[in-house]
């Protein structure tokens, strides 16, 4: 396929079995946004991190379908799109930082509502296949206590499908612990150039301190409770 091709399509979020709610809090589910006929590509193309978490993204660690894919993510076009299903307005305006995901270890995946700097955040999953089972399934919750309390049903994180929602006090989501591949993009929008340039030196520092302690960050986490959540 080429990668210069049309990979998202904004249209696609109007499928029928899109879930759109304005509460708690507003967010979306959506299925199916990706063609079959690229996942061969994005497989290929995808970042071959050997540490787990959500990285800053560098066009030089991706092919080219990979990248064609987040300069689509990124577009004044679909932030617009997004924000006219969370009531958002000017959402295109908002500065952009992505992160990609390859791999998680138990510690990821606490309760949280993300930082304030965040505008909207979208996760948009690529894993060709996903274990029968909830380990590592995405969850919108009522509470920060209660991995079990759900807004909506789980989200697995599998080839296509997509969840975005306005950062709120209350926005609270997480998934249970998993260990494993979990390839994802993130998509935040962010209140400012100075936010974005914090996170990316942070995302930075934390991709070198995983080279050289990966092992420590992984044994860190093996123990979490399910219903563990960290302030943000």
């Amino acid at each position: 396929m080429n990668a210069t091709a049309l990979l998202l399509d904004p249209a696609r979020l109007d499928r029928p079995d899109t879930d759109v709610r304005q509460h708690p809090f507003p967010f979306l589910i959506a299925h199916g946004q990706l063609p079959d006929e690229a996942r061969g590509d994005l497989e290929r193309d995808f970042p071959k991190y050997t540490s787990a978490g959500f990285f800053p993204y560098d066009p030089a660690d991706c092919g080219p379908s990979v990248n064609a894919l987040v300069q689509q993510l990124t577009t004044p076009q679909f932030a617009s799109t997004i924000g006219r299903h969370l009531g958002i307005d000017n959402l295109g305006h908002y500065p952009t930082l992505v992160t990609l995901c390859r791999a998680l270890n138990k510690r990821h995946g606490t309760i949280h509502t993300d930082s304030r700097s965040k505008v909207a955040t979208a996760l948009l999953y690529l894993n060709t296949r996903w274990p029968d089972t909830s380990d590592g399934c995405l969850r919108f919750l009522h509470r920060i206590d209660s991995i079990d309390d759900l807004v909506a049903p789980e989200l697995k994180p599998l080839y296509g499908e997509f969840a975005v929602f306005k950062r709120c006090d209350n926005s609270f989501h997480g998934h249970l612990p998993y260990e494993g591949e979990r390839r994802v993009i993130q998509v935040a929008w962010l209140t400012s150039e100075e936010e974005k340039l914090r996170k990316t030196k942070r995302g930075k520092f934390s991709r070198a301190f995983k080279k050289l302690f990966g092992v420590l960050d992984r044994k860190l986490g093996a123990g979490r409770d399910r219903n563990a959540a960290h302030p943000d």
